[in-house]
């Protein structure tokens, strides 16, 4: 079907390729990626503008030997594509598939796991110093772009670089993360621009100044000195340079001809290298070029027009229109926490930090400090990289910073680095904060409401998806953003389930089939999950003598809200009911085979049934 690929299972098949099959074979890889990637999902603009990235990599370095690592790892596929994975993409992103990162366990060629930004270079570091500690003339090639680099980890690994490292950075400018980048380094590297005739002109004056008897080393050095002041007067001063690394760029990084000469000359220089390419998100395909924010991450299927996030948003701008003093944060996901639609009314209150969650939380301290109400949305997953500014910059000090935690859950396509399921249990140990689950968009829309009036820092989680029609639908009792039950409190059932969140609609399904054959069950539905006191009141005062309560959690069982909640009915000297905890264990959910993810984390409909079946037997 393609024949220039179909010929490559290796990076030695790719590098026997002749020159003048090169451009064939990078059309065959566009072709390629676009068939999959629509029909699987992924992350398809963001690779596509790295083709001929890839390919000159693989032609140039020896991989495993010499490593190559890219920054958040979703701008990998060509390399999976060139290391013999090819016949995998028909499972890219199913659980227990390819994953649309790169993974240390799925290919020695992936030297380094990723699926968070800006830990390329900090990685390479690593393995470039190992190198020189060991002796060994391999090279290491961080491939940083997408906007990985606006986050601040690369800058504290830049500032550890040593000059005489056999390092290459790759800068892959293409001035979107998700949305277009933000921040004066973001400005700053798009006016950067040295000329390659520029660079060999120095370098040849330097060589023949150094070779001068006796005076040439000092006379090149004052020269040195005099060249940059003048330098400063002509051109961008040059971070990179100034810093005193060597600096290639800017490239058109979709000529493969000029990115292959580039590596080549990094490759030669024998030091620190950062290489600098300018390259078009979606290359290559017309719809992708036109709108790289649509085509960065696609699904397989239907995407609904509405999604918490999307709600989140649209009630926010509500409130918004009549309270100056809210500000809406996002670290690099305008789109996909849906507060880009803020900064289409409120544009001077949108605050886009790039993709530094850190900063993004302390800078949202500030403002809380100072009175205004900021609003800030962060993937569950990425919210981890802001523990310490949630505990020391907002809750030590009881600010009333508002959390919207998005991505809450499993996530079925994009796998371990992305399932939120960890901030339930790290936000409950941290005094003073109140967390929500809203498990409708109507729940959601009055969290947002009641966050107006916080006076501490106020967490809302929710999943990636529409509203589940089971829930809503579900014949609930109870007070909105409290507790919800679904039997008569006369009369409680024997079996009760206990949840949050979306894999309510699971537990629903599990209560429908339990009911079928005969068991007495309900549910508690729990939107108000700290204070934990309100929820472990209500179940206490339910409790009978023989109730059998199963608290299902889509999230780490440690630490987590079912834990808490057992402990605290055990402290309250609550006796004779059985309590188990349907969570996931101690596992980052990674399963070896394809699967069901939510069977694979024991969260299934088949398996929450045999709690109650196993117990009653």
């Amino acid at each position: 079907m393609y024949e220039y690929l179909d010929k490559i299972n290796s990076p030695s098949d790719l590098k026997a390729l002749s020159e003048t099959e090169i451009p064939f074979l990078i059309n065959d890889l566009r072709s390629f990626l676009i068939d999959k990637v629509e029909k699987q999902g992924g992350h398809l603009a963001s690779n596509l503008g790295v083709v001929e990235l890839s390919v000159a990599l693989h032609r140039n370095f020896n991989s495993p030997e010499d490593k190559i690592i890219f920054d958040v790892g979703h701008q990998s596929y060509v390399h999976k594509i060139l290391t013999g994975r090819k016949n995998e993409f028909d499972y890219l992103r199913v659980p227990g598939g390819l994953s649309g990162f790169t993974t240390r366990k799925e290919c020695e060629h992936d030297p380094f796991g990723a699926g968070h930004s800006s830990t390329s270079i900090s990685a390479a570091l690593g393995f470039a110093e190992a190198d020189k500690l060991c002796g060994s003339d391999n090279f290491t090639v961080a491939v940083i772009g997408d906007g990985a680099y606006t986050g601040g980890m690369v800058h504290e690994a830049i500032n550890n670089c040593q000059r005489d490292l056999r390092l290459i950075v790759v800068i892959n400018e293409n001035g979107m993360s998700i949305s277009s980048n933000k921040g004066v380094f973001a400005s700053y590297l798009s006016g950067v621009r040295a000329s390659r005739g520029y660079r060999d002109v120095k370098r040849g004056v330097a060589s023949f100044l150094t070779h001068i008897p006796l005076v040439g080393v000092h006379f090149k050095r004052l020269l040195s000195l005099f060249k940059r002041l003048v330098t400063r007067l002509v051109f961008i001063p040059n971070y990179f340079e100034d810093l005193g690394f060597y600096y290639i760029g800017p490239i058109d990084g979709n000529d493969y001809k000029k990115v292959d000469r580039a590596l080549k000359e990094a490759r030669d220089i024998g030091g620190t290298c950062f290489v600098h390419l300018i390259t078009k998100k979606g290359k290559g395909y017309k719809d992708a070029e036109q709108a790289p924010e649509k085509y960065h991450s696609i699904s397989a299927g239907a995407t609904p027009s509405d999604t918490f996030h999307s709600v989140f948003a649209e009630e926010l701008i509500k409130q918004a229109e009549n309270d100056n003093s809210i500000c809406a944060v996002t670290a690099g996901m305008g789109v996909g926490t849906g507060l880009c639609e803020f900064e289409k009314s409120f544009a001077d209150r949108y605050f886009d930090v790039g993709i530094a969650e850190q900063h993004a939380l302390t800078f949202s301290a500030g403002l809380a400090a100072s009175g205004f109400k900021p609003y800030t949305a962060i993937y569950s997953t990425f919210l981890q990289r802001g523990y310490d500014s949630i505990v020391h910059d907002i809750a030590l000090q009881t600010l009333p910073v508002r959390i919207f935690i998005d991505r809450a859950g499993l996530s079925k396509y994009d796998g371990a680095t992305h399932h939120g399921i960890f901030d339930v249990s790290f936000m409950s140990h941290i005094p003073g904060i109140e967390l929500y689950a809203p498990a409708t968009f109507d729940s959601l829309r009055l969290a947002v409401k009641k966050s107006l009036d916080a006076k501490g820092p106020f967490a809302v989680r929710y999943a990636n998806t529409c509203e589940s029609p089971l829930i809503k639908a579900h014949n609930w009792h109870g007070e909105d953003l409290f507790v919800k039950y679904d039997f008569d409190l006369e009369r409680v059932p024997k079996n009760i389930f206990v949840t949050y969140g979306n894999i309510c609609e699971k537990v629903i399904l599990a209560e429908q089939r339990l009911k079928e054959q005969g068991y007495d069950v309900g549910i508690v539905l729990i939107e108000c999950i700290k204070p934990y006191s309100k929820a472990v009141s209500f179940i206490a005062d339910i409790a009978k003598s023989g109730t059998h309560f199963v608290y299902v959690e889509e999230g780490i069982k440690n630490g987590g809200a079912a834990m808490i909640t057992e402990q605290a009915l055990r402290e309250r000297g609550i006796q004779g009911i059985a309590f188990d905890i349907a969570a996931i264990e101690d596992s980052f959910v990674i399963p070896d085979t394809v699967c069901d993810i939510y069977d694979y984390a024991g969260l299934s409909e088949d398996k929450l049934i045999k709690y109650f079946i196993q117990e009653n037997k």
